[in-house]
């Protein structure tokens, strides 16, 4: 779109369209706020990545990725061997959302000019990154002002169990106590 400097209006939608397109967490943090908020629901048991990934319909390759970096960064401790999983390693009011998505998100350049070698023309007289860096510092400013518990209030925590409880959870898990008795 050619941002035409005389209808601010047409410029205020095309920044919040480029906005919508460039703040989008990836899968990777999607899936390690999943496991982090099921392992929080889920205080008294031991979770297993295939529970999760059969919960979500997620791959059990890409979680072990998520598990294996969210072990490294001291919020999940796992229990290896038969009967092991994993649980938070942390109250979930200790778990800062805004430090989970900086640790999972590995690029926060919105746009070439964050870049060090960033080549733009337009740099020397351009406010488009000094805003953008502003908008980045607020997203983060609201998400350091909320926990892990936050998210696991009590609504969110019935619809989780009540997921488990579906016919689909419920097939599955009958699925894998057939085949450990076999």
């Amino acid at each position: 779109m050619n941002v035409d400097t005389i209808k601010p209006l047409a410029y205020k939608q095309y920044f919040i369209s480029t906005l919508k397109t460039l703040m989008r967490l990836s899968s990777f943090t999607d899936y390690s706020l999943r496991v982090l908020m099921h392992l929080a629901s889920n205080p008294e048991k031991l979770v297993t990545i295939a529970d999760i990934a059969a919960l979500h319909g997620i791959s059990e390759n890409h979680l072990m990725k998520v598990v294996h970096q969210l072990g490294r960064s001291g919020y999940i401790a796992t229990v290896r061997g038969k009967g092991g999983g994993m649980r938070l390693a942390k109250g979930p009011g200790e778990i800062v959302l805004g430090d989970v998505i900086r640790q999972t998100e590995s690029d926060f350049k919105l746009v070439e000019c964050f870049a060090a070698e960033a080549s733009c023309q337009l740099m020397p007289n351009c406010r488009l990154r000094s805003i953008l860096d502003t908008a980045l510092s607020s997203m983060f400013l609201v998400l350091d002002g909320y926990t892990l518990s936050d998210l696991v209030a009590s609504p969110l925590r019935s619809n989780l169990a009540a997921l488990e409880k579906s016919p689909i959870a419920r097939a599955d898990q009958a699925n894998k106590n057939q085949a450990a008795s076999r």
